[in-house]
């Protein structure tokens, strides 16, 4: 939607360096191009590299708030009960920022899990990869699915945890994915 804008920063804004994972803050006046906007961030470049910056961030970057955009997911518990494909309906939210496919698509999460917990609330699992060991956007990726997670109705409790094992590859990837980055 805001790919390809070109931007001047309007106040001091911080961000995470990519794929390093490291937060800095960009100031004010620096220009720089959007270049992904998805799963409710922006993927910017900048005389500092690559950086993603928070949705809330983005007057810094010149754009308005969308107000028709909720603030908790549209997708909950339906008479109490969290469901499986609830907890999949927010990873797909969920973005690589130096990829423009979600996380599921790209083959990266490897089980979900829902207990059911004595209190009627549900506690989600889920165990994931990065398509590489070394990337520091593992932990904003992983802390960006649990955030994700707990909007839904319901789920009090999740734990997001990166795993090696299988180690990924393309053909993880799944057919929709594969459309997304022209590899059919």
């Amino acid at each position: 939607m805001y790919e390809n804008t070109e931007f001047s920063t309007s106040r001091d804004v911080e961000a995470i360096q990519i794929p390093a994972g490291t937060k800095i803050t960009i100031p004010t006046g620096t220009p720089g191009v959007i270049t992904q906007s998805l799963g409710g961030g922006y993927t910017i470049a900048t005389n500092f590299g690559l950086s993603r910056v928070a949705e809330k961030d983005g007057d810094a970057l010149g754009l308005e708030k969308s107000e028709s955009q909720p603030t908790a997911s549209p997708n909950g518990a339906k008479d109490g009960e969290v469901s499986e494909d609830d907890v999949w309906n927010q990873l797909r939210q969920c973005y690589d920022p130096e990829i423009p496919v979600n996380i599921v698509d790209l083959g990266l999460v490897y089980d979900c899990k829902l207990t059911k917990k004595e209190d009627g609330s549900t506690r989600v699992d889920v165990k994931m990869t990065l398509t590489a060991p070394g990337c520091g956007m593992g932990p904003a990726i992983a802390h960006d699915a649990q955030s994700k997670i707990l909007t839904i109705d319901g789920v009090d409790e999740a734990d997001v945890q990166l795993v090696w094992d299988p180690p990924w590859n393309q053909n993880m990837i799944s057919e929709a994915g594969r459309m997304k980055l022209g590899m059919i």
